[in-house]
C-alpha cells in the first residue's frame, strides 16, 4: 500500500511539553508528529517560528440561546430566587435578537480564540416548545465543518414543575438534540425519583447522553449524585452521563468527597465545572485522582445570568487553575486538559489531539510551552483547520 502523499509539513513546532516538532499532515490528518518522514516530499512547507500548537478547545457547556453576544448590551437585573431571575430571562430574550442570529455570534466568538467543538444546552420546556431548539440547530448547520456542535435539551424550568414539559422532551431527541438535560431534581421539580425517571427513561429509550444541571448545595445534593450514579449503572451508561456544576462536592469533607467519587468513577459519570467566582466548586484534583473524569465549559456568557464572559477557553482553563491553586505546571496542564482532551472525550470526539492519525484541527501561540499558556493566555492564535490556516470566520 501506498503512503499517503504528505499535503503540508509543519516545522519548528513546539509540542505541550516545550519540545520542537514537525507535523506532517495529509488529506486534513497528522501523518506524524516529531521527526519529518525522509521517505516523503511535502506540497508545502509552513515554518511555525518555534509557537505552541495545541489542539482545538473543547467547550464542554454553553449556552447558545441564551447569550447577548450580537446584540445590545443588557445591564445585569439583580434577582433574589431562582424564579425570578428565570422571569427576568424571558423578558430580556423576549426583547433581544433572534436565537439564531445571537448563536451564531456566540459560536464566531468561541471560534476567533481557537474553540473548535462545544455542547450547548438550549431551553426545551412546554412553554418555549422547540424554537430555540430549531434556531440553535439553525446555527450548527450554518456552522458544520468549522463548528462541532453537541446540543442538549434542557429543561430550564423544571419538568414536573412545567406540565407537558417531560413530551417536549422527548420530542427534542427525535428532532436532533444529541443529549437529554435535566436539573436540580429535587429543589426545582420536588421528586428526584421522578425527574430521574424522566430523564433516563429518555436517555434508555432513545439512545441519548445525559447531562445534569445540579445546584443543590451539600448533603442533598451528595444524595443526588449517588441516585444519578446508580441510575448511570443500572442502565449501561458507562461514559455517557455527565453532571454539570455540582456544587455539592466543593461543600462537603474530603472523605465525603473520596466516598461518592469512587461511585462517580464506577459507573462513568463526568463532572463539568466552570469555577464559579461566587460559590464553592468541585475539588479537580481530588476527583480525577479518583478516576473521575472533570472537563470544564464557559457557561453562561454576557446573558441574564451574569455580564461576564468572552468564551476564550484558554482564558476559563487559567481561571479554573488560578481558582483551584493550581501552580505546578502539572496542575496548570490539568486545567487545559479539562478544556480539551477530558471535554473531547465527554462529547465523544474522534481523532482528537496532536498526533497520528488525529485531524489536524489545532491552535498556534507564543508561548514556551502549554503550562505558560494556561498562566499567560496569550491573545494572538492562529487556528488551523484539516491543516489549513483559518482565515475568515
Amino acid at each position: 500500500m501506498n503512503a499517503p502523499v504528505i499535503d503540508t509539513l509543519f516545522t519548528n513546532a513546539r509540542l505541550a511539553d516545550g519540545s520542537l516538532a514537525t507535523l506532517a499532515v495529509a488529506a486534513g490528518r497528522f501523518v506524524s508528529v516529531g521527526i519529518a518522514p525522509r521517505d516523503r516530499q511535502a506540497a508545502e512547507t509552513v515554518d511555525l517560528g518555534g509557537r505552541l500548537v495545541l489542539p482545538g478547545f473543547v467547550d464542554g457547556h454553553i449556552h447558545l440561546d441564551k447569550s447577548f453576544v450580537g446584540d445590545r448590551w443588557h445591564p445585569h437585573r439583580p434577582a433574589a430566587t431562582l424564579r425570578e431571575r428565570l422571569a427576568n430571562e424571558k423578558a430580556l430574550l423576549a426583547a433581544a435578537r433572534p436565537v439564531a442570529e445571537r448563536a451564531e455570534a456566540l459560536i464566531a466568538l468561541a471560534a476567533g480564540h481557537g474553540t473548535m467543538a462545544m455542547r450547548s444546552h438550549v431551553d426545551v420546556d412546554a412553554t418555549t416548545g422547540l424554537a430555540n431548539l430549531h434556531a440553535v440547530m439553525e446555527a450548527r448547520e450554518h456552522w458544520a465543518g468549522r463548528m462541532a456542535i453537541e446540543l442538549v435539551a434542557f429543561p430550564q424550568a423544571g419538568i414536573l414543575t412545567c406540565p407537558g414539559t417531560a413530551d417536549i422532551l422527548d420530542a427534542a431527541i427525535r428532532e436532533g438534540a444529541d443529549v437529554i438535560g435535566g436539573i436540580d431534581p429535587t429543589t426545582l421539580d420536588g421528586d428526584a425519583d421522578g425527574h430521574l425517571d424522566i430523564v433516563f427513561g429518555i436517555a434508555d429509550r432513545r439512545g441519548a447522553k445525559v447531562d445534569i444541571h445540579l445546584h443543590e448545595p451539600g448533603e442533598g445534593g451528595i444524595a443526588q449524585l449517588g441516585r444519578i450514579a446508580e441510575r448511570t449503572a443500572a442502565l449501561g451508561l458507562n461514559g455517557r452521563v455527565a453532571v454539570s456544576h455540582a456544587y455539592a462536592l466543593g461543600d462537603v469533607p474530603g472523605a465525603e468527597v473520596d466516598r461518592i467519587a469512587e461511585r462517580l468513577a464506577t459507573a462513568g459519570v463526568a463532572i463539568m465545572t466552570n469555577a464559579p467566582g461566587d460559590r464553592a466548586f468541585p475539588p479537580i484534583a481530588r476527583l480525577r485522582a479518583a478516576g473521575v473524569t472533570v472537563f470544564a465549559g464557559n457557561d453562561n456568557i454576557r446573558d441574564a445570568w451574569w455580564p461576564y464572559g468572552d468564551a476564550d477557553m484558554l482564558r476559563r482553563a487559567m481561571l479554573i487553575g488560578y481558582r483551584s491553586g493550581f501552580y505546578t505546571d502539572a496542575d496548570l496542564e490539568t486545567a487545559l486538559d479539562m478544556a480539551s482532551g477530558s471535554a473531547a472525550r465527554v462529547l465523544g470526539l474522534d481523532g482528537y489531539g496532536i498526533a497520528p492519525g488525529c485531524a489536524a484541527d489545532f491552535v498556534a501561540m507564543d508561548a514556551p510551552n502549554a503550562a505558560a499558556a494556561v498562566a499567560g493566555v496569550p491573545a494572538a492564535r492562529q487556528l488551523f483547520r484539516k491543516g489549513k490556516a483559518i482565515t475568515a470566520l
